[in-house]
């Protein structure tokens, strides 16, 4: 029981920084986003 909950608590903290790290990224991510539109749309 005791090594379940250590997991459960290991699996919350990789899902919050995890979510942490895309919502610091969105831009970067918005950004590469724009420039396969640009790519696509020139060819």
């Amino acid at each position: 029981m005791e090594y379940y909950l250590i997991l459960k608590l290991i699996f919350t903290i990789v899902v919050i920084i995890a979510a942490y790290a895309i919502i610091r990224n969105l831009d970067i991510i918005k950004i590469i986003i724009i420039y396969f539109k640009d790519k696509l749309i020139r060819k």
